[in-house]
């Protein structure tokens, strides 16, 4: 995200529209009423609304983190507060509390209670599709400030079956995947099953459609729908083992995910959370966004 010139172009922008912003409110009068604002004051605000959706758009395109945007927005929306109180300023003080009550609370909202997602790929077909946006539970495995690091609290292990987001080592990116594998474990895939230390993950047919085989899987008294595609021959046995503090995450489209199988362990600390609710569905621009598959993941 801090990577893409456009978006710390935009960045610039707002913070120069901030400054210039605050200048302007200094000259107003401590008495005015809040509602009142200087014209130079209406066209920066416009300017820097424009930017932020630029920002916000860049963010989205890259599958970046607002909560820090929010984050530098929660902190400067209340110095302005407390400038504004501490230079009797009566417009300055009522903006940044305006501010600052809205952006804390999402804030809060999106960094330790839930984090809205898009589902990009096929991988977790059929119980996730392209399309589907999620609520991400930022609390399962402890609370933490960014995506990536040590809880500071409530720190927790995650647990088999469970649908993790997670930023993987090789992409600064959120993936979705079914954890398989814990530290320690010997984890075995032959024929198109999985193995855990040598014990076959119980599978059950479902049903066939065209190029395409579904199973249940009863992972941790989850039972998983998982699905093959009949084109796709069995590779080669592989087999890993789990070293410590990592964790092995499949795909449930099991022919068509690139996952742990590829490109190897999950970091304990690179856990966003979990995949709790489906609450939309909207699988393409010109498409008319469904809310039929809202309900919990399994």
């Amino acid at each position: 995200m801090f990577s893409d010139p456009i978006f710390l172009l935009a960045l610039m922008g707002v913070a120069i529209c901030l400054l210039v912003w605050i200048f302007e409110a200094v000259k107003i009068d401590s008495q005015i009423k809040d509602e009142m604002q200087t014209p130079n004051q209406g066209l920066i605000s416009k300017i820097g609304f424009a930017l932020g959706l630029v920002i916000l758009y860049r963010i989205f395109i890259n599958a970046g983190d607002l909560s820090i945007i929010l984050l530098i927005g929660t902190i400067v929306s209340l110095l302005i507060w407390l400038t504004g109180k501490f230079i009797k300023n009566t417009f300055l003080r009522i903006s940044g509390r305006s501010w600052f009550i809205p952006i804390f609370l999402i804030f809060i909202l999106r960094t330790f209670v839930y984090e809205p997602y898009q589902i990009p790929s096929g991988s977790m077909i059929p119980g996730l599709k392209v399309g589907d946006f999620i609520l991400v539970n930022k609390h399962s495995y402890g609370l933490k400030l960014e995506r990536t690091g040590k809880a500071f609290a409530f720190d927790k292990s995650p647990e088999y079956g469970d649908v993790v987001v997670f930023i993987p080592p090789h992409k600064p990116v959120p993936f979705v995947k079914r954890l398989i594998g814990k530290p320690g474990d010997k984890i075995s895939y032959i024929n198109k099953k999985l193995y855990i230390n040598g014990n076959p993950i119980p599978q059950t047919f479902y049903k066939s459609e065209s190029d395409l085989v579904f199973y249940i899987e009863n992972i941790n008294n989850k039972e998983i729908p998982v699905q093959h595609m009949k084109s796709r021959p069995s590779s080669a046995p592989s087999e890993w083992i789990v070293p410590k503090d990592m964790y092995f995450a499949v795909g449930d489209n099991r022919d068509n995910s690139n996952d742990s199988r590829y490109w190897g362990y999950i970091p304990k600390d690179h856990f966003m959370g979990t995949a709790d609710y489906i609450w939309m569905t909207w699988e393409c621009w010109a498409c008319t966004p469904s809310f039929k598959r809202a309900g919990a993941i399994n």
